[in-house]
């Protein structure tokens, strides 16, 4: 699909299933909390592996950057943090994926640009194996480390930015929206997207129909209903993030 048909694709979405974004979240003294999904090499840095870009990409790189700017506010005031990285192990596959952060190929790791959160102590890393990162923080026991978060720091908003829009950014929010609902994450309130602070994988029809099995997906499509379904869901979707003075 060449760039005015692409374009006028998106248009065309957006014309027949539109929403309002919740405009600007001004970030409150206490009870917020910064979620990170994915901000992996895996899934953002050029050529680091089957699911990485195969060249820079712009949504890519702005989330990259919202992420290191939000999360050096958090770190400035000492705010929570909690940071999923995908990862997983070369016997356990994840289909319909192919292979992709696999343990010790340093796709699993940090972004560049984020590796110095791993030495914050206001940080909490959960790697995670599965799609869906709510589900990843279950144990055999039933207890939620991600729950445990909530509780620990008071946590009524969280603030959500990662990789992809519409898959583990959208999974996450639906599994906490529901967990909410039916009181396992107090004191959580609000689940809120950051719009510019998110972004999905491109691969074109074009590209797609000369790969056996592969389903197109097209970036700005596909990160507009993962807006939109996470807002059907009851997540705020913002595109501004501001300090309360």
């Amino acid at each position: 699909m060449g760039t005015e048909a692409g374009a006028s694709a998106v248009d065309l979405l957006r014309s027949q299933i539109p929403f309002q974004t919740d405009g600007e979240l001004v970030l409150p003294q206490r009870g917020v909390g910064l979620v990170l999904v994915d901000l992996c090499n895996g899934f953002c840095t050029v050529g680091a592996g089957n699911l990485a870009p195969v060249a820079p990409n712009k949504q890519i790189e702005k989330m990259v950057g919202e992420a290191a700017r939000l999360s050096k506010l958090f770190c400035d005031r000492n705010w929570p943090i909690f940071a999923f990285l995908d990862t997983h192990y070369p016997d356990k596959p994840e289909p319909p994926y192919p292979p992709h952060c696999i343990i010790g190929t340093g796709e699993e790791n940090f972004v560049p640009d984020l590796q110095w959160l791993e030495k914050e102590p206001n940080v909490t890393i959960k790697r995670k194996s599965c799609i869906d990162g709510y589900i990843s923080c279950i144990e055999k026991d039933g207890s939620s480390i991600f729950a445990d978060w909530v509780g620990k720091y008071q946590i009524k908003t969280v603030l959500v930015l990662g990789i992809c829009t519409d898959i583990c950014v959208l999974d996450f929010a639906s599994s906490t929206l529901a967990a909410r609902n039916i009181d396992r994450v107090p004191p959580l309130q609000d689940v809120v997207i950051y719009s510019e602070g998110c972004a999905t994988y491109d691969l074109p029809v074009e590209v797609a129909t000369n790969i056996k099995g592969a389903l197109a997906h097209p970036q700005d499509l596909m990160h507009h209903i993962g807006l939109y379904m996470a807002k059907g869901r009851g997540a705020k979707v913002v595109d501004r993030v501001v300090v309360e003075p």
